[in-house]
């Protein structure tokens, strides 16, 4: 459940910098179109992936729950993050993306 988790903030982070309100409050530049959807294409292959390791991980029954409140832990972290602490939810996001491997090397 870790993996997932990890890939779903990551996921949830790229979808929300491919919008250029966030992308500017976060780096300080409007996105260009071939980022934006790099980002877009991004956040939908990692919240994609974190599905495929939760149901790896616990079965199709328990993992598809497991996944959904997965989903809305990682997003209820970065919403409440992003007005107070937007680095620490940049910072979080980089390094979900470094701990993605070592959590699928314990989980398998």
């Amino acid at each position: 459940m870790l993996l997932a988790l990890l890939l779903c903030y990551a996921g949830f982070t790229a979808l929300c910098l491919s919008m250029p309100r966030h992308h500017d409050e976060l780096l300080g530049h409007k996105p260009s179109a071939r980022r934006r959807r790099g980002l877009l294409l991004a956040g939908g292959l990692l919240l994609c992936v974190s599905f495929w390791a939760a149901v790896t991980a616990n079965g199709w029954s328990f993992g598809l729950v497991d996944w959904v409140a997965v989903l809305m832990i990682s997003a209820l972290t970065l919403v409440l993050l992003l007005p107070y602490r937007p680095r620490l939810a940049m910072a979080l996001a980089g390094m979900s993306l470094l701990a993605s491997p070592v959590a699928a090397w314990t989980q398998g």
